[in-house]
């Protein structure tokens, strides 16, 4: 939207109309210390050619071409083109929340089909498109679990995402909901199954555990699953990587699932936005936070599209409500749909199985350069992996950004025992070549200590 300066007569004819003399007038009841009574400190006024060339050359510094091995939570898919095109139509792009079903069909069939497609993915009975990423999503399934079972103790894997567990503690702190943390088999990065069924008692409401998880590691979810059901507590499976389901079993004995569905053609832009998801069985569907579309016939018998579930406070009485913190995510939730119809079912797995071969070559050839290891190596994996260097990981990742790379995120920041170790990820758009540049990187200063160790 473009900036329409008002002219001196435009701004009098604005005073006169309120009853104001002057500008001074009208800002008379702010204390003159906290008024500004100088012009701003900007720029000259500009033409539109010289902001356009401004930002143009601005736009040339950021950098291109880098190889990103980042992953950890947030993740580079190639996203088909025909995504923008069509969210960015008048009617999806300035669409608000579908209040009312009659002048929004296109938009409730849009969330009809996401839920759908979501619902399948998962092997869950109904799926819902109203939270606003995975952390909130995990945390809101936990609180779901609560309302549910009547429990007020979960018990949470300490293999789930870093600030997925830092937002469901801000949401347990005034809930009365003591969270215990079940630490990983040092093996296979897998939740430490004993200390799980340790962990787990009668006033557990939600187990919560993450797969594939933050190591990349996919976890054994029918043996959590009998854990956690024989002493009456609800399995909440999140899934920070949505792609993964391309080729990984669904969690199908959880009872809730929340997932971040980012990776289906939502941009990385900078933090967001994501798109936040929550599946569960069918007996739990009172108890969802957030939207569910439906599918109906009208009295003509025509097929159409209605809320069927809405329980946020602005809907019902505030005490009701099941959440405060769920949103209207249609415009992501359409990308998403886009992404699942554009691949189509089997489109889905070769996708999942392109991540799962990149990241198997990358494992491998980073994992046998004589200065590293991989971790958690007798465990299956997705597209992540932990790999453990002789250096520290501030010392390589220096010489990897010379040569235009980004290597893993350092896990010692979370887990102090995995010191020099650090999480890698291979999606479909690194190449075999970078995959190799990264190699002779961290090889290369193995091979100078090599000749520094010489006698001469």
């Amino acid at each position: 939207m473009r900036y329409l300066p008002k002219s001196p007569a435009e701004r009098k004819e604005m005073l006169a109309e309120i009853g104001a003399a002057s500008i001074d007038d009208l800002f008379a009841s702010i204390p003159a210390e906290y008024r500004l009574d100088r012009d701003l400190a900007v720029p000259r006024q500009q033409a539109e050619s010289e902001i356009v060339q401004y930002f143009r050359a601005a736009g040339d510094k950021n950098s291109t071409g880098v190889a990103s091995f980042l992953g950890a939570g947030a993740y580079r898919h190639y996203r088909p083109v025909i995504i923008d095109s069509l969210v960015q139509r008048g009617e999806f792009l300035t669409s608000y929340t579908p209040y009312q079903a009659e002048l929004a069909q296109g938009t409730l069939q849009a969330i009809f089909e996401f839920q759908t497609m979501i619902a399948e993915l998962t092997g869950m009975d109904v799926a819902n498109a109203s939270m606003y990423d995975g952390s909130t999503g995990a945390a809101e399934a936990v609180m779901m679990a609560v309302r549910v079972t009547g429990r007020h103790k979960a018990v949470v894997a300490s293999t789930v995402h870093p600030e997925y567990r830092e937002v469901l503690a801000t949401y347990a702190r005034h809930q009365g909901l003591p969270a215990e943390i079940v630490g990983y088999d040092d093996k296979n990065g897998r939740i430490d199954l004993a200390a799980l069924e340790a962990a787990v008692s009668a006033e557990t409401a939600a187990v919560l555990v993450q797969s594939p998880n933050f190591f990349g590691v996919i976890e054994d979810i029918p043996a959590i699953a009998e854990i956690a059901h024989a002493r009456g507590a609800l399995l909440v499976v999140s899934i920070a990587e949505a792609v993964s389901l391309g080729i990984v079993r669904p969690p199908l004995e959880a009872d809730i699932v929340a997932m971040e569905a980012q990776s289906f053609g939502v941009a990385l832009s900078y933090g967001g936005p994501f798109c936040g998801v929550i599946a569960a069985k069918e007996q739990y569907l009172r108890q969802m936070p957030g939207r569910l579309a439906g599918q109906t016939v009208d009295a003509a018998g025509n097929r159409g599209f209605v809320l069927t579930l809405a329980t946020r406070e602005q809907h019902i009485r505030r005490e009701k409500a099941t959440s405060n913190i769920c949103t209207n995510q249609a415009l992501v939730a359409l990308m998403a749909t886009i992404f699942m119809a554009v691949y189509g079912k089997e489109g889905m797995k070769e996708l999942a199985e392109h991540n799962l071969a990149k990241a198997d070559y990358a494992a491998k050839t980073l994992g046998s350069l004589p200065a590293a290891k991989l971790r958690f190596a007798g465990a299956p994996r997705f597209h992540e992996f932990v790999l453990e260097t002789d250096e520290a990981p501030a010392t390589w990742s220096l010489r990897l950004l010379d040569n235009r790379i980004v290597g893993g995120i350092e896990l010692s920041r979370w887990y102090p025992e995995l010191a020099n170790c650090t999480l890698w990820c291979a999606t479909e758009v690194i190449t075999r070549e970078q995959i190799d540049a990264a190699a002779r990187v961290l090889a290369a200063q193995t091979v100078a200590k090599s000749w520094n160790g010489l006698a001469l």
